[in-house]
């Protein structure tokens, strides 16, 4: 689907026609980061199976994997206290250090083996529970063509649509491809709970954005080309960059960014995102991007036009800044 605001018109085409969406000049933003199998399967010391997902380390900037204490959902949770031990076979044992306001655990991890082995033997990449078990047909799915940098517990899915021909295509056109890696954590699938989007408070999640990359965002933006910018993780990561002056700042940081409705938009001119949940922060953020009357109309076209949502879903391209 295609918008363009402030229009509540929308066009219906195939992704394989993204390319011709594009203008010579324009650079395209991806984030290349790669889902870990994060969710683990263990046992507490009383024998009950235990889903243990880690989010991200406590003790370092992003994902490292040196890290031995990290954050992390538990079920069931409420027979995980402070001090449980979770076993993963002889591979590890996982201590449970600290539990916070929200019910998250904090924990320290005895390896015996290698991280990459715990993962391996005991973990599973953390699809989705609409999508059902995580099957290696799944799992290969669940990983964007330019998936590079481990670090994240979910898939930016807007760049799940893109395939080798597809960014081929793209290339050819004149359009240049620039990466960044923001961790994607709790932050972006966590939905709102409260009463009101003001006070709902974002996890902080890791981005890094290269020199190389920051330099071909400014260069374009200085000579008036467009930035495109594949998925909502990739925005929040540009977003969070971007100074008053519009310059964006390369290296890592890390990003509680909630994008609402009033936020002054510094980099993007289009942006591709699939179709969001109800009551979602990424609802939200493209309410505010495209407006709150064109992003409702879009939505009960797809309704209407029996578009798929969610992970594996289809995805629009919202249009501010033609080229």
């Amino acid at each position: 689907m295609v918008l363009r605001p402030p229009s509540t018109g929308v066009e219906h085409r195939r992704f394989d026609a993204f390319p011709t969406l594009l203008a010579s000049g324009d650079v395209l933003v991806v984030n290349e980061t790669r889902v870990i199998r994060a969710r683990l399967h263990g046992v507490r010391e009383t024998g009950g199976a235990t889903e243990v997902l880690l989010l991200r380390p406590t003790d370092r900037p992003r994902f490292d994997a040196a890290a031995r204490r990290w954050l992390a959902l538990v079920r069931p949770a409420r027979r995980v206290r402070v001090g449980s031990r979770i076993s993963f076979g002889d591979d590890a044992v996982a201590h449970i250090v600290g539990v916070d306001a929200a019910g998250m655990r904090e924990l320290e991890l005895d390896i015996r083996s290698s991280f990459e082995a715990l993962l391996a033997r005991h973990g599973e990449l953390p699809l989705p529970p609409y999508v059902g078990p995580g099957d290696d047909s799944r799992s290969a799915r669940y990983q964007t063509v330019f998936a590079r940098v481990p670090g994240s517990v979910a898939a930016p899915t807007a760049s799940l649509h893109f395939t080798e021909p597809v960014l081929a295509a793209i290339r050819a056109r004149g359009i240049e491809i620039a990466a960044l890696v923001l961790d994607v954590g709790l932050a972006t699938f966590r939905p709102i709970e409260t009463d009101g989007i003001d006070e709902h408070r974002m996890h902080a999640e890791s981005y890094d954005i290269p020199p190389a990359t920051a330099e071909k965002i400014n260069a374009a933006l200085a000579s008036g080309r467009r930035i495109v910018v594949a998925g909502t993780t990739t925005l929040r990561a540009l977003e969070s960059a971007a100074a008053a002056d519009g310059i964006v700042r390369a290296g890592p940081a890390e990003t509680s960014l909630f994008i609402t409705p009033g936020h002054p938009f510094r980099v993007a001119g289009a942006l591709l995102t699939n179709f969001h949940l109800p009551a979602s922060t990424l609802l939200v953020l493209v309410s505010s991007f495209a407006g709150y009357a064109t992003t409702m109309a879009a939505y009960q076209a797809a309704i209407t036009e029996r578009y798929r949502f969610y992970s594996f879903g289809d995805a629009m391209l919202i249009v501010k800044d033609d080229a």
